[in-house]
């Protein structure tokens, strides 16, 4: 009796996981994309994940908590593709590759472009959730201060005169970076917001 409970056991901690959580994470957040926080239904993100009702709630708790996991993964993504965007080359070159990165973000799902995931589907939700905006607001003030380092730097190097000001300079940057992404869900094409990036950084630089 006893060897038949330890097979059972055995069998059971050797039972692989029925989803894998990357995948369904990222599933469920390009459900979340395409019709926003409200718009999608628990039953419609389970569909998208591959996963039923329980299953999902297992692993991710209930629609909110999802949401909330989905939102911060994205600017986890965000910021770690735009610290490798911006510590090399030159000043222009830098917000260049920082804004081609947004860029490919913004228009890499199948469709309509999809924008920025958190103009898409937070801004709204952050009016009357506590929670979705306090991680937007820190999200946002991250993204400042990226684009703040970066400019420190440049004026240490010599690539901006002694009088630039890095705090302005990000704010500049940033607005930049909001513009693009709601002119994206606007239907603005990818090539007329790279000349837009491109002139920004002119100005920003010059």
């Amino acid at each position: 009796m006893e060897q038949k409970e330890n097979d059972v056991a055995t069998k059971r901690r050797g039972r692989p996981r029925a989803y894998d959580r990357e995948t369904a994470l990222r599933r469920a957040t390009d459900a979340f994309w395409r019709t926003g926080y409200s718009g999608t239904s628990f039953d419609e993100i389970a569909v998208a994940a591959g996963m039923n009702r329980p299953s999902l709630r297992a692993a991710f708790g209930d629609k909110h908590a999802l949401y909330l996991i989905a939102l911060n993964a994205y600017w986890a993504d965000k910021f770690a593709t735009m610290h490798d965007a911006l510590r090399e080359g030159t000043l222009d070159a830098a917000l260049m590759r920082a804004y081609d990165a947004a860029l490919a973000l913004y228009f890499a799902g199948e469709g309509s472009t999809r924008s920025c995931f958190v103009v898409g589907t937070a801004l709204t939700e952050a009016v009357e959730d506590p929670e979705i905006r306090r991680i937007v607001t820190a999200g946002l003030a991250t993204l400042d201060a990226a684009f703040e380092a970066r400019f420190r730097l440049a004026r240490e190097t010599g690539e901006l005169r002694e009088d630039a000001d890095p705090v302005a300079l990000a704010i500049l940057a940033s607005a930049t970076m909001h513009s693009i992404a709601v002119r994206a869900r606007a239907g603005a094409s990818r090539d007329a917001l790279r000349t837009l990036a491109r002139q920004a950084v002119h100005v920003i630089c010059g």
